[in-house]
């Protein structure tokens, strides 16, 4: 915070030299160096060329007097961003770098296929999102996000997931890629995780099609 606050006491006595500096002249003939070049990364390739299209378009004047709100607007509405942080190179550059958002499910919402961003957003389908969960159900974002930090926390992976079912409950069934269902209940934690999973390494060995943990201290096994 210091630093920044340094840079633009600069700046200020920069602009305060040239403009003393102007004898006779207009402030309004001062030209200041406009914006000629944004640098994007973090997203692929066309991405990022698409967020420094889209920049662009703004018509940025220089680089002392831009509009962040703008940018700020134009960088939030994309769903593949998760984080970003701009800097400005003086006196004619930007640098924008993006965390990109991590697909962490697919979900059929009014009848079309969106992938799932850690960031809460939909976007839609993506071709590297082919190996994803896919998640059955009406749950809200948060819902989701909530239950897959539970998950993270666990001894589970979520890499270990095919799929997942939400029902109007609130609970959760998981479906295993070894082709197990955990049948889950409404109140879950990470301690309740553990345990199943514990319970799972013991009995490898046994063909498990379906494990009802729903009831408190019952495991019901169909195998």
């Amino acid at each position: 915070m210091h630093q920044r606050k340094s840079k633009k006491l600069l700046i200020y006595f920069f602009l305060l030299i040239i403009i003393s500096s102007t004898n006779n002249i207009s402030l309004r003939n001062l030209e200041f160096p406009k914006v000629r070049n944004i640098e994007v990364s973090g997203l692929d390739k066309m991405e990022n060329k698409l967020v420094i299209d889209q920049i662009k378009n703004l018509n940025l004047s220089n680089i002392f007097f831009i509009n962040k709100a703008e940018i700020n607007n134009l960088i939030s509405s994309n769903p593949l961003i998760e984080k970003y942080q701009i800097f400005k190179n003086y006196p004619s550059a930007l640098k924008i770098m993006i965390k990109k958002t991590n697909f962490i499910g697919k979900i059929n919402h009014k009848n079309e296929i969106f992938v799932i961003g850690s960031n809460g957003k939909l976007i839609h389908n993506n071709s590297q999102a082919s190996d994803l969960p896919f998640i059955f159900g009406k749950p809200e974002i948060k819902e989701l996000l909530k239950f897959k930090q539970i998950v993270d926390q666990s001894k589970f992976s979520f890499d270990e997931v095919d799929s997942l079912y939400f029902f109007p409950s609130k609970r959760w069934d998981i479906k295993l890629k070894s082709n197990i269902l955990l049948k889950l209940p409404n109140s879950l934690t990470q301690e309740y995780l553990n345990n199943l999973y514990k319970f799972l390494e013991i009995h490898n060995g046994k063909n498990l099609t379906t494990v009802d943990a729903r009831l408190e201290n019952k495991i019901i096994l169909n195998e």
